[in-house]
């Protein structure tokens, strides 16, 4: 049974199982790989918060030392656990540059100004970033390209995220269909006797 993640967290990576004899778990990053080397624990699914003893940069990611990882055994069953940081402990941004978390909640208006969705969460696709989003007051989820033409991210004076725009540019039908229809569309044609 997989173990849900604490609110308020955001996806880092996930392991790729152990780095040498002593228990260093190799993890793969999604984003920058200097906000986890700056971190003192995350969330390890499967076996919780635990404390980083020690942090060193090995591509495609960063091999971990952590509390109560002591043998490579213990590394390599955590091979495919997603690993997450408590959003108050990330590392401050330049400016003009965000954190998906600070996402989460923004209204979402379209190019004539309607806004009917919020921004649920943003999931790394690896080869494209998606803002999940959903219809205010519940109903559908939609999912949109995490990228110019198509989303522009509004910021307020001290350059957190204030609102998420969708761009003329954003494909037509983009938002027609959501995933909680329950007689979805009928993409494939009439099926084959």
């Amino acid at each position: 049974m997989t173990q849900a993640p604490p609110p308020d967290t955001t996806r880092l990576g996930y392991c790729l199982g152990p780095q040498g004899l002593k228990g260093a778990v190799k993890i793969y990053v999604l984003g920058d790989l200097e906000q986890l080397l700056a971190l003192g624990r995350v969330w390890v699914e499967g076996r919780g918060w635990l404390k980083i003893r020690q942090a060193e940069p090995l591509f495609p990611g960063v091999a971990l030392h952590l509390a109560g990882v002591l043998t490579r055994e213990q590394a390599a069953d955590l091979r495919g656990a997603q690993v997450y940081a408590a959003d108050a402990e990330l590392p401050a941004l330049e400016e003009g540059r965000y954190y998906y978390h600070q996402l989460r909640g923004l209204p979402v208006q379209d190019a004539q100004g309607a806004q009917e969705w919020e921004v649920e969460d943003v999931q790394d696709m690896g080869y494209q970033d998606l803002l999940v989003l959903r219809r205010r007051g519940g109903g559908e989820t939609f999912f949109v390209p995490l990228q110019a033409p198509y989303v522009h991210i509004a910021s307020d004076e001290a350059g957190v995220p204030a609102g998420v725009t969708l761009t003329e540019e954003t494909p037509e039908g983009l938002l027609d269909y959501g995933l909680d229809m329950p007689d979805g569309p009928d993409l494939d044609g009439p099926d084959e006797p």
